[in-house]
């Protein structure tokens, strides 16, 4: 029988790591850059950033839950709004200005619209994640 002996300065990340993944979150590509990741940062973020205004530009709703919605629609509505809400304060700012909420099913590249804004917020998830990652010495 094999035993493994687990690093635990590896396993436990320091506070800047949850730092700097808390501005991934916020600001798309800002955990990257800030860690001086320059390529990395400006092209995760910049993709981030392009795939939620396109899905703006092309009619795309974004997801939140809403008073009118109860019972299993309530639900339906938690699993793609929490990945819009990976878009950070793009989709907090489309909030407080209520930006992209309306429904525009008349525009035939509404779904597309839909597929990017949902895409952008669970890429910035993974960049989160990653620049978590680098911060926390788990990877180069």
């Amino acid at each position: 029988m094999v035993t493994r002996e687990i690093d635990r300065s590896a396993v436990k990340a320091p506070g800047r790591a949850w730092l700097l993944a808390l501005g991934a979150w916020a600001v798309p590509g800002l955990g990257h850059l800030a860690q001086r990741k320059w390529a990395r940062g400006l092209l995760l973020g910049g993709v981030v950033w392009v795939m939620f205004f396109t899905g703006l530009a092309l009619g795309g709703h974004l997801f939140r839950i809403s008073g009118n919605d109860q019972g299993f629609s309530a639900l339906l509505q938690l699993l793609p709004m929490s990945a819009n809400f990976g878009a950070g304060l793009l989709y907090i700012f489309c909030w407080l200005t209520n930006t992209g909420f309306v429904e525009q099913a008349q525009r035939v590249t509404y779904e597309y619209g839909n597929t990017f804004l949902l895409v952008a917020g669970l890429l910035n998830y993974l960049a989160m994640l990653d620049a978590f990652d680098i911060a926390a010495g788990r990877k180069p």
